[in-house]
């Protein structure tokens, strides 16, 4: 299986939508799936933004439409009705295949999500062809509860994608780094899947994201990893 990793800077504006079709048209003859990071649609630090910026899932039929060609996981904040998702979208086939509304808000320190999203409750496994896929955004992975449920549904393929911000600098290197890869191993190792991990890169408004997007296998075997802090987009084979 042919996986790029879209390891972006997403702005705080809807011009990301046309640069993601960008990348997607430019890798979709090359590629069986695209991964984004969280909210690569909209930028993280939205705020009252969201009331501006938030997507409406019929104005991504332009991403439904190239999915045709290429499979596409991707993260926005989707207005539902009411209320504001940060969610993750999997498009195959010409259709929005799955979407998975983030259950775990950080709301502490840095973060202030629970002020803007309403958390997801749901958590659940699809299949993709003879594939069966979970997707998690980012703080799921942290919550011992998900590592369980992940157990239980025995996926093949496990998607997290981030928006991680960098934090913990030391001479030993970076402190959120270490934690990530702790907590991607753990999943990789009970459940016996493979694992994609997607986080973005850039700035807005002082947090500055670390990127090392990577790919593990089912014995926590790093396959690929991106650098720190730059903007890649690469394609691997995985066998999967």
């Amino acid at each position: 299986m042919r996986i790029t990793l879209a390891q972006t800077s997403p702005k705080l504006n809807r011009s990301n939508l046309q640069d993601a079709l960008c990348i997607i048209n430019e890798y979709k003859n090359n590629s069986d799936m695209i991964v984004f990071p969280e909210l690569a649609l909209n930028g993280y630090l939205l705020q009252d933004k969201l009331y501006e910026d938030a997507w409406d899932i019929a104005e991504l039929e332009d991403l439904a439409a190239v999915s045709k060609d290429v499979d596409i996981v991707i993260g926005a904040a989707l207005r539902d009705k009411k209320v504001f998702r940060n969610s993750a979208l999997y498009f195959s086939d010409g259709k929005l295949l799955s979407k998975h509304y983030k259950v775990h808000l950080p709301n502490y320190g840095m973060f202030e999500e629970a002020r803007y999203f309403a958390a997801g409750s749901e958590f659940e496994s699809f299949e993709v062809g003879k594939l069966k896929i979970s997707i998690l955004v980012c703080e799921d992975l942290w919550s011992a509860k998900m590592h369980s449920r992940l157990y239980e549904e025995d996926p093949d393929l496990i998607i997290v994608i981030a928006a991680s911000p960098a934090r913990g600098f030391g001479e030993d290197g970076l402190l959120i780094e270490r934690q990530w890869y702790s907590l991607i191993n753990a999943a990789a190792l009970n459940s016996k899947s493979k694992v994609i991990f997607v986080n973005r890169v850039g700035f807005e408004d002082g947090l500055g994201f670390w990127g090392g997007s990577c790919i593990v296998d089912e014995k926590s075997n790093v396959l690929t990893k991106l650098p720190k802090y730059d903007t890649v987009v690469e394609t691997f084979k995985v066998d999967i």
